[in-house]
């Protein structure tokens, strides 16, 4: 389109702004906040858990010194079916009903959990030479792929798929497997090398990508050491990523893990030995309280992946921390991915997300953090060796450890879990899965707590004393009742007063030993150790307070990035809820 001088251009009326500029006016809203910093980048700068910084602006100059060019390779999804990625769909018991109920409705990849001998009945009616089949039967999975391949029959040349062997679990498996793929079946893959079990274990993106390299290295070594040559094991390994609900370091953590197995492949020398990726919507992030935020979390990770360019992609149904999803939840699963494919249109640019400086960065600084701890494996003997596999375990258990902290903190807040909690909420109840999850889930804990609370015959609760108007204590009152509700601890406010026998009595009435007070630092300042001792008085076993500040007969605060995790634990204990 070209636009005449007489036509407005509506940018023509801003002046021209330089990064100088953005850190000037930053430094001035910083300053007027209270923080003093002398860099802009640093006071609003965030680290992930492994260790990557995120800058709160990116411009051209962030830019890799040489990215390579958007939709180019290494950053473009391999052989897909026409129009997006392969729709993979889990199924955990033989049910064939639901299997075709999937397949018939957008469905085109199937991800089964199964038993050998479930396989026939999983797979009645279904027509193997029009779908991809992805076996993961852990002990038994040479029996698995010979049943697959049995009931394929004279079409088991045309399956597509993977046997879902591990290289590292089971090495004969995995080199008979892959030496049949090679010589007989040429759309199948006999190798899983699943990254899903290191972020399962707490473990952070860079993290996740430099054990899936050392995994994907240790399978290359058996392969090749039984006799396949080099691109004939690269084409027999798939790998399996985590897909969460940032959607960037989503993107950017897809994007790098192609960078990366390339970089082995060339070292490798076999430069057309590209990665196939299964992108899986994270289970640590699912939460059983709230399952319906799921939809939300899912929905996100979904877009990433597809983004990102993961060759297959499995929606996690909402209720999969329940139990068995229902139809219901595996419409919405298919759905997600439906609607972002056909309608969305996701799938139809390669590599959309290639050229913003931001994923540009980001995919540079997770692939230098991965290939560093890489290296760390390898030098350790790699991800087989024993030495190896306890580096790594310390590694993934440490991650856990800052990003448990961080949850505690409500500094990683989880909706309708550490945030905005529904204590009404009816829960779902499902059928048990075959096998229990594995793995950590960031919401654990604080589920626990409900877990707990709901358990009692009656509902632990805090007093909520409200001082002064509603303008004064609404702000912290909300913030307090938020904090305790995420624990299953129900709170009772009690009303605008700033008389201290008058919140005395209302405490007495609520039937508790805990009291917390609301109010504004003015109002805290004129009334605050008054009203707590008459609290104490009243028979208050502990007295919190709604933001900073010390004051007589408070014990401690509650405030934006404080232990929520400890304080409801104690709230528990005074309570006498026995944990």
């Amino acid at each position: 389109m070209t636009v005449s001088p007489e036509e407005p251009r509506p940018a023509a009326e801003f002046p021209p702004t330089t990064r100088e500029r953005w850190r000037e006016l930053a430094l001035g809203v910083l300053r007027k906040s209270g923080v003093e910093t002398g860099s802009p980048e640093e006071a609003l700068a965030s680290i992930t858990h492994d260790g990557v910084t995120i800058a709160p602006l990116y411009d051209a100059s962030d830019l890799p010194g040489d990215p390579g060019l958007p939709g180019s390779a290494p950053y473009i999804r391999g052989s897909v079916p026409e129009g997006g990625w392969e729709v993979r769909q889990r199924h955990e018991v033989p049910d064939s009903e639901a299997i075709l109920t999937d397949l018939e409705n957008g469905v085109t990849s199937l991800w089964l959990t199964l038993a050998p001998e479930d396989l026939p009945r999983a797979l009645e009616r279904v027509h193997l030479e029009l779908i991809s089949v992805t076996l993961d039967a852990g002990k038994r999975t040479r029996e698995a792929a010979e049943a697959l391949l049995g009931l394929a029959g004279e079409n088991a040349g045309t399956l597509k798929g993977n046997l879902g062997a591990d290289a590292l679990a089971d090495a004969e498996t995995a080199i008979e497997l892959a030496r049949r793929c090679v010589r007989d079946h040429p759309g199948l893959r006999a190798v899983t090398v699943d990254a899903t079990v290191y972020h399962d274990a707490g473990g952070g993106d860079a993290e996740e990508l430099g054990c899936s390299l050392a995994a994907g290295v240790a399978a290359l070594r058996t392969l090749t050491g039984a006799g396949l040559t080099v691109p004939e094991a690269f084409g027999q390994l798939e790998f399996r990523y985590a897909a969460t609900a940032d959607q960037f370091l989503t993107i950017a953590k897809l994007r790098a893990a192609r960078r990366l197995w390339a970089r082995v492949a060339e070292v490798c020398g076999a430069p057309d030995g590209g990665q196939r990726q299964h992108a899986v919507t994270s289970s640590a992030m699912m939460t059983a309280r709230d399952p319906w935020v799921n939809m939300l979390r899912t929905t996100l990770a979904c877009f990433a992946a597809g983004t990102g360019g993961a060759d297959a992609v499995t929606v996690q149904p909402f209720d999969a921390r329940l139990g068995l999803p229902d139809a219901f939840a595996r419409r919405i699963a298919r759905n997600t991915q439906s609607l972002l494919v056909e309608e969305a249109g996701v799938a139809r640019v390669i590599d959309p997300a290639g050229g913003s400086w931001y994923v540009e960065r980001l995919t540079e600084d997770l692939a230098a953090r991965a290939w560093e701890w890489f290296q760390e494996i390898e030098r350790a003997g790699g991800a087989g060796a024993a030495e190896g596999s306890a580096l790594v375990a310390g590694r993934l258990a440490a991650t856990w450890e800052r990003r448990s902290a961080d949850i505690a903190r409500r500094l990683d807040p989880i909706t309708g879990v550490s945030e905005f909690p529904d204590l009404a909420e009816r829960p779902l109840v499902r059928q048990a899965r075959p096998a229990g999850s594995t793995g950590v889930h960031y919401a654990q804990e604080f589920e626990a707590l409900r877990d707990l609370a709901d358990a009692q015959a009656s509902r632990p609760k805090v007093f909520l004393a409200t001082i002064g108007p509603v303008a004064a204590h609404t702000a912290r009152a909300s913030f307090a009742a938020n904090l305790f509700q995420a624990g299953g601890i129900a709170t009772v406010a009690g009303g605008a007063a700033t008389d201290p026998a008058e919140i005395a009595a209302a405490f007495s009435a609520a039937g508790t030993e805990v009291a917390c007070l609301c109010s504004s630092d003015r109002l805290y300042a004129e009334h605050a150790e008054a009203v707590a001792a008459a609290l104490r008085g009243a028979g208050a076993r502990r007295i919190w307070l709604a933001g900073k500040g010390g004051f007589e007969g408070v014990d401690a605060n509650l405030y934006t990035g404080c232990d929520a995790l400890g304080a409801l634990r104690t709230t528990f204990d005074d309570l006498g809820v026995a944990r």
